[in-house]
């Protein structure tokens, strides 16, 4: 498979604009050199031409540049600045919009230096530091676990710790950070004086997860707090590359390698994808009205079809950034396939994004943010199918039979609306599932959903996702916490607990009864990083105040909550949910559909249900206690399935026969009991 324009850059310099300018755009190009500040030193300014008669193509051969072989160059294209309000004629400098690896240390005006190596007379996709992009290992993509035995870890790359002094102090949670989480000989960067990053732990692989849904990870303005604001799509972020103390960025190298490292050890990869709108985006000045719409969302133009949701008489809303057009077509070049025909330059763009993406990072799944911010499920379909062929294609190369590989990729939207007609009309696999939380926080409390008036149907919506409209498990991704942290029951889940005026041990029973909830419903269970530790908000106060504009999507995790004889109740935490875990990604049970509830007990005081997942032969059981009733040495669960032996996977015991469904049973508690036999 292949890309025109990312096969085009090789020769030369090559910038894609549908918007015809008054003046050819230039190169700006020079070579970096460090100091007090760093610069681009050396600069030379040579003009593009039109490429070959492509509408809208604009390039320089390499061989015409006097570049020097062996050498790393920085450089800007100077175009006519179309952003809305500027000069009419006025020039800016951006960034080029492909590029593979960007260098902010000498950025122009919120445009950093996109990045280059001349070498064997072809320029090459290089980090800053001169290694070269190369895709990663091949590696036995049999090890993958189905979407339906996924268990996913959402991971920011905005980390803090709590020094000796007080406080927290926050930082970049490098990909060599996360390397370290997964490879047992591996150092930390940022943060390796963490001791689950020191050499000879693998923090993720003692977890047991096996998925890993980075948060944005393509370069954006901000410094790295979720990174929903991409700037640029095809480079991963520079941050991220670029640990503290480190000479030079090694982003494409870091990320490539901790891939391999994923790969290796069976976890996927997923990507959170940002296609709804850009952070000062290139295409924001040099092609504004073929790229990007901007209106008022008070009064949205009425005959523009860029401006509205999927849902009748809704506006798209930007978020603070400028939305992409996915309709308005244009008669331009397509990057995707090197022809000139009309199309929406800003899905050709995307396109190619994900081209790149999937083939230099070997992805396994997508998280497309927000989709209706996004607004077109054509081209939300298309995305993803483009991205699935790819798979397909690598899986195909591996040797693996054909069956096998839709099993193992997974494109997952964010619409906390729920439109099932996404899933209905094939456009996208599986949807975030917020009922989940929306349904078990209140449970956890003892309280029913506010517009459930059952405690029994608020358990029952939580833990089967049918209830909700979902056919298939591998169509709902469920969570306790996400991301998104700001408002009330989105907290972290032991800073919700804590508002709701709970100490650490009612904390630790209703975490645990949480994660017992979270593992054993029907859907593909996925938890905020440190959520297995009880981490907290550390930007929220316990008022719910926070200290900065918004709380929303900045808090970090605190793997440091895991150091010090105070936190050893974070460490039973982490060890039950450890245990669960490993049973959700093995037991087939728990990848199947079928939910169950045998057993449901409201007499006064009392809140207990038991449900069953999986078929008969091989089923798992799940005692729930939501109340403070202790049953004393016996509790008996009506139907209890006859003739097994049977085994506590929670807390990783063998069950006296004599015992099997009568066990004791203490206040917020769920015992998790998997068939031996």
């Amino acid at each position: 498979m292949a890309n025109d324009l990312l096969d085009r850059r090789s020769a030369g310099f090559v910038l894609w604009s549908p918007h015809e300018p008054a003046k050819a755009p230039t190169l700006v190009i020079g070579e970096f050199q460090a100091g007090t500040p760093p610069v681009v030193a050396n600069q030379r300014r040579l003009d593009l031409a039109h490429d070959g008669g492509l509408a809208g193509l604009w390039s320089i051969p390499a061989a015409a540049c006097g570049l020097v072989d062996g050498r790393v160059y920085h450089y800007w294209f100077d175009v006519e600045d179309t952003f809305p309000g500027h000069a009419t004629g006025a020039r800016i400098l951006v960034c080029d919009p492909a590029a593979t690896a960007t260098d902010w240390r000498v950025a122009e005006r919120n445009q950093p230096a996109a990045v280059t190596k001349f070498t064997g007379g072809k320029l090459a996709a290089c980090d800053p530091s001169g290694d070269l992009v190369t895709a990663p290992a091949a590696v036995a993509m049999g090890l993958l676990p189905s979407n339906n035995q996924m268990v996913i870890y959402e991971l920011p790359a905005a980390w803090t710790r709590q020094p000796p002094g007080g406080g927290s102090e926050r930082g970049v949670g490098t990909f060599r950070d996360v390397l370290a989480l997964v490879e047992r000989d591996a150092e930390g960067a940022n943060f390796s004086d963490l001791h689950i990053l020191a050499p000879g732990h693998s923090y993720l692989l003692d977890l047991g997860v096996n998925a890993v849904e980075l948060l944005p990870p393509a370069d954006s303005i901000f410094q790295r707090e979720w990174g929903y604001g991409t700037s640029h799509f095809l480079a991963p972020d520079m941050e991220l590359g670029f640990p503290d103390g480190y000479s030079w960025p090694t982003t494409n190298g870091d990320l490539r390698r901790l891939v391999e490292a994923f790969h290796r050890h069976g976890i996927r990869l997923f990507d959170d994808v940002v296609l709804g709108f850009a952070r000062e985006g290139p295409y924001q000045h040099i092609a504004f009205d073929e790229f990007h719409i901007q209106f008022d969302s008070r009064n949205p133009p009425q005959g523009d079809a860029d401006a509205w949701s999927s849902r009748a008489g809704e506006a798209r809303n930007d978020w603070g950034s400028k939305l992409f057009r996915y309709v308005r077509e244009t008669n331009t070049y397509d990057p995707t396939d090197g022809t000139v025909h009309s199309h929406a330059p800003a899905r050709a763009f995307m396109y190619t994004y994900g081209f790149r993406w999937m083939r230099d990072f070997h992805l396994d799944g997508l998280r497309l943010d927000s989709v209706e911010t996004v607004a077109n499920w054509d081209f939300v379909q298309e995305f993803t199918s483009r991205a699935r062929a790819q798979f397909r294609a690598r899986w195909k190369a591996a040797g693996l039979a054909d069956d096998g590989a839709d099993a193992r990729f997974l494109s997952v939207g964010e619409e906390l609306n729920l439109p099932l007609d996404l899933l209905r009309q094939g456009r996208l696999d599986a949807l975030w599932n917020d009922n989940f939380r929306k349904f078990i926080r209140p449970a956890l409390l003892g309280r029913n959903e506010k517009d459930e008036p059952s405690f029994e149907w608020t358990v029952r919506k939580a833990i089967d996702c049918r209830l909700h409209g979902f056919w298939d498990g591998a169509q709902a991704v469920n969570y306790v916490t996400s991301h998104d942290v700001e408002g009330p029951s989105k907290e972290r889940l032991c800073t919700f607990l804590r508002y709701n005026g709970f100490g650490e041990d009612d904390i630790e029973r209703r975490t645990k009864l949480a994660f017992v909830c979270l593992l054993t419903a029907a859907g593909i269970p996925m938890f905020l990083a440190g959520e297995e530790f009880a981490d907290e908000n550390d930007i929220f106060d316990i008022h719910g105040n926070v200290s900065n504009d918004s709380g929303k999507q900045t808090d970090p995790v605190d793997f440091s909550r895991l150091q010090g004889d105070r936190n050893a109740w974070r460490w039973r935490v982490l060890e039950y949910v450890a245990r669960l875990v490993k049973l959700r990604t093995t037991h087939p049970a728990l990848g199947r559909n079928e939910v169950e509830f045998i057993h449901t007990d409201f007499t006064e005081g009392r809140r207990v249900l038991a449900w069953k997942r999986g078929a008969d032969d091989h089923p798992v059981i799940v005692v729930a206690n939501f109340s403070d009733f202790e049953s004393g040495p016996e509790y008996r669960i009506n139907g209890w399935p006859a003739g097994r032996h049977w085994r506590d996977a929670s807390q990783g015991r063998d069950v006296p026969d004599e015992w099997a469904g009568r066990e004791q049973l203490f206040r917020w508690e769920a015992k998790v009991y998997v068939a031996a036999g």
